[in-house]
């Protein structure tokens, strides 16, 4: 090596740059097609409504927010109906209601509280909580009678 081959080198002048090894293959669903280039980053932010905000009461050095002395209210407007809860009747036969005991009797005592039940239904104004067994009563009525009528006809073979 000659005295100008040195002193080139040693000049200051850093080495070229070398070349930089492909990135490991990201291994995942989204990974994109080869061939196809990488998305270009926008380095302005998005601006726009809304903006994000951190929650209300996460800054503590933030003040509170005002006073509302009339309570919270979700929708401007509308009336909160405040107070005590209403209370509506206990239903009879153990809380079931009268209708559901009937259905269930009436697997015991040869549909008669079946029929009861649908007479009630169909005659009577009745709670909205004990109406699903009435009804359940009027369809178990109309499934018995439907069975008593196939039976009846069925003529028996006196052998």
């Amino acid at each position: 090596m000659t005295e100008k081959d040195k002193l080139g080198t040693s000049s200051g002048h850093p080495p070229p740059p070398q070349p930089q090894p492909f990135p490991p293959p990201q291994y995942g669903t989204f990974q994109g097609v080869s061939n196809f280039p990488p998305p270009i980053t926008d380095p302005y932010p998005a601006i726009g409504f809304p903006q994000p905000v951190p929650p209300p009461g996460s800054d503590p050095s933030a003040p509170p927010p005002p006073y509302y002395p009339h309570g919270y209210q979700a929708f401007p407007g509308y009336a909160v109906a405040e107070g005590r809860p209403v209370r509506e009747r206990r239903l009879g036969c153990c809380g079931i209601g009268c209708g559901w005991c009937l259905f269930i009797m009436g697997f015991f005592l040869a549909a008669i509280p079946w029929y009861v039940g649908a007479i009630i239904i169909l005659f009577s104004r009745v709670d909205y909580r004990e109406k699903p067994g009435y009804i359940a009563c009027l369809i178990a009525a109309f499934v018995a009678t439907i069975a008593i009528l196939l039976g009846a006809t069925n003529i028996a073979d006196d052998w």
